[in-house]
């Protein structure tokens, strides 16, 4: 997660989310991966700089290019996007806010990012 600016393009988080991510454990023997194995992306991550980083560090890139590629084509995949961020909107000091403070929105994003993955948890009946 990442807070910024609205006036901030979003190519310019891909480096930072991306060098971030902790190790993720898979299925079976080995080292935990460190790096996601396929990107997508729409038509605002179209540029040079986000292709060569995607490429330096071994991540295939499937990023609809402007003015040839349809954006129909990501919509199974970006519609988890969309929904996750529709999840996060749902909490009101997110969706209008009224902080002003880094340091409180990353708190209350934080906050409903548990939030929504505890309520994705199966329940169990004792």
């Amino acid at each position: 997660m990442a807070i910024t600016g609205a006036n901030r393009h979003d190519s310019m988080l891909v480096e930072p989310i991306l060098d971030g991510l902790s190790p993720v454990k898979g299925r079976g023997r080995g080292r935990p991966r460190r790096r996601p194995v396929k990107l997508h992306a729409d038509k605002a991550y179209d540029n040079r700089r986000v292709r060569r980083y995607l490429r330096r560090r071994g991540i295939t890139a499937r990023i609809a290019r402007i003015g040839v590629d349809s954006s129909e084509r990501l919509g199974r995949h970006r519609w988890v996007v969309e929904r996750t961020i529709s999840w996060l909107l749902a909490f009101r000091r997110l969706a209008i806010r009224y902080d002003r403070s880094a340091t409180t929105i990353t708190a209350v994003a934080t906050l409903a990012i548990t939030v929504i993955c505890a309520r994705r948890l199966p329940r169990k009946d004792y």
